[in-house]
């Protein structure tokens, strides 16, 4: 089965910029893709300095959706944002006071990669952080999923201002345009040997991604998502969305409603609505997610509150039938008010939208 590659090197334009992380793409460039997925074939989405934080979600997403393997390389400076102090992939207009409107959420990557199949997805990472993020990793992991296989490294801002070179991704893709792809437990120790006299920082490495002094967490993956993923892959959408509401029953009875635990399902079962191509049942599916987090106290900024409306809305956006999206329509705005999210105008998208659907009306 063909793979797909996703290159993407990101950094500020300017002087916010710590690392050249674009120069590393004709290097990746050069090497076959079929080397750089390790299938006989491969599909290859570049993204170099992106601009929008949307775009690259799409391209994520896209990625993601994909059958076969999935090798993402990504190459750039994480920032914090000032509001939750969220780690983000700047991106080409990031600043320190717009991270969170300009840069890409890592747990956004995280959330699309969460559904594809354990052992599919593989990511490599050469980041640099600022003093800021710096001392946030000394108490908090880079989560990356349970799901995926993780290599790679975050390198401590420079001792003086200079923007730095990435060393880590240049040596894996000079590796790699070898023409052999090692297995990519033995590709990352090489490349880390390649930059041994720098010191990598803090190591980043399959099955956990450790903070400075923080243990590893346990890594648990209940495979039920590999029996749902196949059912999906084979087109059986609804025997997929009967595994996913057995077990979110069994949450529900075990756990709680409002448990991290049903929460799960409920989102997994969104995501299967969307893909079996019924937006309507997706977009009120993620309008429940949201509503239960907010009940059970989290803040209308919490990121899973403001993905679960974030998707909602997206979904909606999708439905085909003018009597489905004005019946789902004031509810969606309803939530908006009170979860507005990170894109601009988006509560006067949905306004605008309704108005245009009653006047088709």
């Amino acid at each position: 089965m063909p793979g797909t590659v996703l290159l993407l090197a990101a950094a500020p334009a300017g002087k916010g910029c710590l690392v050249d992380a674009a120069s590393v793409l004709p290097v990746l460039a050069a090497v076959p893709p079929a080397v750089l997925s390790g299938t006989d074939t491969a599909n290859v989405v570049e993204l170099a300095d992106p601009l929008e934080p949307q775009a690259v979600l799409t391209r994520l997403r896209a990625a993601a959706g994909a059958p076969g393997p999935l090798t993402v390389f990504v190459t750039g400076q994480l920032q914090l944002d000032r509001r939750q102090r969220l780690p983000h992939l700047a991106l080409a207009r990031t600043t320190p006071s717009t991270v969170r409107y300009t840069g890409l959420p890592w747990h956004w990557l995280k959330e699309e990669l969460r559904l594809r199949p354990p052992g599919s997805t593989t990511l490599f990472a050469d980041l640099h952080a600022d003093a800021e993020t710096w001392e946030w990793l000394a108490a908090n992991r880079l989560d990356s999923g349970h799901n995926n296989a993780v290599y790679g490294r975050v390198a401590p801002p420079a001792a003086r201002r200079a923007v730095a070179v990435p060393t880590y991704m240049r040596a894996v893709a000079t590796i790699l345009r070898s023409g052999w792809r090692p297995p990519v437990e033995q590709l990352h120790q090489q490349a880390l040997a390649r930059i041994a006299e720098e010191g990598p920082g803090i190591v980043l490495t399959a099955a956990r991604q450790p903070a400075v002094g923080v243990p590893p967490a346990p890594v648990t993956r209940p495979d039920p998502h590999a029996a749902i993923t196949a059912a999906v892959q084979a087109g059986r959408h609804p025997d997929a969305d009967s595994l996913a509401a057995g077990h979110e029953r069994a949450a529900v009875q075990a756990h709680g409603a409002g448990s991290e635990q049903a929460l799960h399902w409920a989102e997994v079962r969104a995501d299967l609505a969307m893909l079996a191509g019924d937006p309507v049942r997706s977009c009120r599916a993620w309008m429940l997610v949201a509503l239960a987090r907010l009940s059970a106290g989290q803040p209308v900024d919490a990121p899973a509150v403001e993905a679960a409306v974030d998707r909602a809305h997206h979904q909606w956006g999708q439905i085909r039938d003018a009597e489905e999206a004005r019946r789902t329509g004031p509810a969606l705005a309803d939530l908006r008010t009170r979860v507005p999210g990170r894109r601009q105008g988006a509560l006067d998208h949905v306004r605008r939208q309704l108005r245009q659907l009653q006047t088709q009306s």
